[in-house]
Order: C-alpha cells, then sequence, then structure tokens
C-alpha cells in the first residue's frame, strides 16, 4: 500500500485507505471499524505513514486470530466432519484435499454423498474418492441425504473408520428447503453420537467477495459453522471478506485451497494473509 509511503498521514490517505479496503472485500462494517482503531493509535502515538501500515497490518491480525474450537481429549470415533457450502464454491474438492491429508496423516476416511439432490454431485464425490483412495458410501439420486448420513455413520462404526467427511446440498437459492435439509442431516448424525458432527467446515470460494458474509451467516446460523476452508485463493482472488466474517461471527478460518492439486491445501496462517493482502 504506498499510501504508507507518505510521512503526512491527512484525509485523504484516510479516504483512499479505506477505499482500498473496501475494494478488497472487507466489508464497509470491518473496514469503518480498523480505520477507526488505526486512526486512533496514529492520532494518540503520533505515528508517521510506515508505522502506521504496520498497525494496519496488526489490526487485521488480531481480528483474524480466532483460536479453533477446543477439541476434547476422549477423541470421537469416528469423527464426523460436516462440508457445507453454495454449489460451485469448490466444496467437492476441497472434501478431496481434506481427505488426502487425513490419509497422508495415517488416518481412515469414509466419504459419505449427501448432496443427493445433484446426480452430478454424486459422480463428482465418487471420483473425488477414487483419486484418493478412500471409499464412498452413496444412494440413488433424489435419496434422504439423512439416510445416506445414516448408512455411512453404521458402515463407519463397523468398519472402524477413523473420519467420517459428509458432503452436502448447496442450492442457496432455496435457502429455506437447504437449511432445514442440513439441520435434518445434522439431528441424523447426533443420532448415532450425541457430540456428532464434531466439526462443520464451510466452504468459501475467495472470490465470492460480500456474498461469502451473508453465505457464513446463514450457514452458521442453520448448523452453527465451526471453521472455513477459504477456497479458490489463487490468481486475482483477494479473500478479504473472511475479515468481515471473522469481525462479525467470531469463526476461525481453518485452510486454504491454493490450487487445484490434491496437496494444494494450507493451513490458515493470519500473518503470511495479512502481508499477501497488503501487498
Amino acid at each position: 500500500m504506498n499510501l504508507f509511503d507518505r510521512r503526512k498521514i491527512d484525509d485523504d490517505v484516510w479516504e483512499e485507505l479505506e477505499e482500498l479496503l473496501i475494494s478488497a472485500d472487507v466489508g464497509v462494517a470491518t473496514t469503518g471499524k480498523l480505520i477507526g482503531k488505526v486512526k486512533q493509535k496514529a492520532n494518540d502515538e503520533n505515528l508517521d505513514g510506515s508505522q502506521v501500515g504496520s498497525v494496519l497490518q496488526q489490526e487485521m491480525v488480531n481480528i483474524l486470530s480466532i483460536p479453533p474450537r477446543e477439541e476434547s481429549s476422549n477423541a470421537p470415533s469416528p469423527k464426523v466432519i460436516l462440508l457445507v457450502g453454495v454449489n460451485g464454491s469448490g466444496k467437492t474438492t476441497s472434501i478431496a484435499k481434506l481427505a488426502y491429508k487425513m490419509k497422508e496423516e495415517g488416518k481412515s476416511v469414509l466419504l459419505a454423498a449427501a448432496d443427493t439432490f445433484r446426480a452430478a454431485a454424486i459422480d463428482q464425490l465418487k471420483k473425488q474418492g477414487e483419486r484418493v483412495g478412500v471409499d464412498v458410501i452413496a444412494h440413488q439420486p433424489g435419496a434422504d441425504p439423512g439416510a445416506v448420513v445414516y448408512d455411512a455413520l453404521q458402515a463407519a462404526e463397523s468398519r472402524h473408520i477413523d473420519i467420517v467427511i459428509i458432503d452436502t446440498a448447496g442450492r442457496l437459492h432455496t435457502k429455506y428447503n437447504l437449511m432445514e435439509e442440513l439441520k435434518k442431516v445434522r439431528r441424523v448424525a447426533a443420532k448415532l453420537d450425541e457430540t456428532a458432527p464434531h466439526e462443520v467446515i464451510l466452504v468459501l470460494d475467495a472470490t465470492t467477495g460480500q456474498n461469502g458474509l451473508s453465505q457464513a451467516k446463514y450457514f452458521t446460523e442453520a448448523v452453527g459453522v465451526t471453521g472455513i476452508f477459504l477456497a479458490k485463493l489463487d490468481g486475482t482472488a483477494k479473500g478479504g471478506i473472511v475479515l468481515a466474517i471473522c469481525d462479525e461471527l467470531s469463526v476461525p478460518i481453518q485452510l486454504i485451497g491454493v490450487g487445484e492439486g490434491l496437496e494444494d491445501m494450507v493451513r490458515f496462517e493470519a500473518k503470511a494473509f495479512v502481508e499477501a493482502l497488503c501487498s
């Protein structure tokens, strides 16, 4: 951000900074909060441009540094992870990356094709299962997603599987029906293990901009999102919307997808993310 090369920080700089943050999808409310904090500190401590830039980055890191939910010392078996997100967000590819990483760590993984609305979704998950080398529990298109989840959890128990990853539908244009379906999937999982699902990960397309905040609100309201997988963070994607999500919903960003390969997934690092966003 070249505006911090100036020694004098005046109203023009604050206005330019506001425009930059909003254009990076940080969101109006979070941008206002960030600038308010940085401006206060700049005035109190008489900071120059380079110092203001550092303070801004630190304030961003503070917003993004939400600790993940603590896991119980009695690890559940199987661990149930619900993956949610709108169609086209990169959910199926993200499931494959997650399954691949867990397999690399020596865990056994089973996938559940609970997006039964689209035949293509079932086929895509089966292909990803083959790609990773894990089994997929699936029913016919149009089947009850709850029944798929029930069968997957029963299979996982009998096969002594460590982790079950559940794919779900993402038809946000039928918001009410989708959210009710997700709540049902959650209830079915809880019937077999009252602590399940143990994680609910929202897959968010990094290019989605302000829509990302409303998506995060809908899914958090319906199924209690515990973490975010930021997909497609390569090329021109800014991903600044995660600042607004962390600020307004206190949901931690856990993982980032940075390419098409199975290994193209990294743990989220707030400092590195902010440096890339501000470069």
